[in-house]
């Protein structure tokens, strides 16, 4: 991470999604289901996928329908729902965000991951962790901890090609 000289917050997502890569690499065991969030964590899943050579496919887990604010958000800007192909019950899940913040989407996609079964142990790999903590969360793999004001939020992009950056918004 590095300062632009106005001090905004400059992240190269490429350099973080190699490091996230190779802790990934470092987590998986043949039993390892790739989860990713949507929609940030849906594309790492993608990519780790496909960089790492897998054949399971990895699954998509939408938070939408467990979020706490969901009587205020709907399912605004939920383009991606659930989809896990494969068996959860007893399965050892590798759950992939792109930011961890509060915890409370982590916590609803977890127990949208509930919904599918009891699986045997769920880990985190996050690119990046902002703090900010309201619920009890913790990535086990973290590419990078920044800190940002609570005003502004950090947003991965792709591009058509598939490579990543941030965006930082808000005031």
């Amino acid at each position: 991470m590095t300062a632009a000289p106005a001090g905004a917050l400059m992240l190269d997502a490429e350099a973080l999604y190699q490091e996230l890569l190779r802790g990934v690499r470092q987590l998986l065991t043949p039993q390892t289901r790739l989860v990713g969030v949507t929609s940030g964590g849906a594309w790492l899943a993608e990519r780790l996928h496909q960089d790492l050579g897998l054949t399971d496919k990895p699954g998509v887990i939408s938070s939408a329908m467990h979020r706490d604010d969901f009587a205020q958000r709907g399912l605004a800007g939920t383009r991606q729902q659930t989809q896990l192909p494969f068996d959860v019950q007893g399965a050892r899940i590798l759950l992939v965000d792109d930011v961890l913040y509060t915890g409370r989407t982590l916590r609803a996609a977890i127990n949208e991951l509930f919904d599918y079964g009891r699986p045997a142990s769920v880990q985190l790999a996050v690119l990046v962790d902002r703090g900010g903590r309201e619920l009890p969360m913790q990535a086990d793999l973290c590419a990078a901890r920044v800190a940002l004001p609570a005003n502004q939020s950090l947003a991965l992009a792709r591009d058509a090609q598939g490579r990543f950056s941030f965006q930082v918004e808000g005031a």
